[in-house]
């Protein structure tokens, strides 16, 4: 895989650094597809990430965000020890998988239901970067006063 350098950006750019770390990570991704996930738009604001996390307990995950870093990460105790297993095909091992979020995405809530964990987005754009309507004064001239108008 190619590296590229980004220094000469770096110094001619003002406030990118979030879009060059992330260019830099691309190339840095999980290569494991454990566990399997699924992300889903539900609304236009709205996302779903499902993880199937079979065989962990509630207190076995943890989801947590971080700097528009998203990290869910499992560890099980070793509840299969002892065990005499003639075919094992429901991974058991520890994980951590990682999600970008984009800016103004908020997580607002995490379940485990039937072996899916299920982790909801909402992506609230503030007031100010809003599109807004700006109002045109119809036919009216705005006055434009001068000093000697002004006294």
């Amino acid at each position: 895989m190619r590296t590229f350098d980004l220094t000469p950006l770096y110094r001619s750019t003002i406030g990118f650094d979030r879009v060059f770390d992330l260019l830099d990570n691309v190339g840095k991704t999980e290569t494991t597809g454990y566990p399997p996930y699924n992300i889903e738009r539900l609304a236009e604001n709205e996302y779903r990430i499902t993880l199937a996390v079979a065989g962990f307990a509630e207190n076995e995950i943890d989801v947590e965000l971080r700097e528009n870093t998203l990290t869910v990460s499992g560890s099980r105790s070793d509840a299969d020890e002892g065990r005499e297993f003639l075919y094992q095909g429901i991974a058991g091992r520890s994980f951590e998988r990682r999600f970008q979020l984009a800016e103004h995405v908020q997580v607002t809530g995490a379940s485990l239901v039937n072996g899916l964990l299920n982790i909801e987005l909402r992506r609230e754009i503030p007031e100010t970067m809003k599109p807004r309507k700006i109002a045109i004064n119809g036919g009216a001239r705005v006055k434009v006063l001068k000093d000697a108008d002004a006294a």
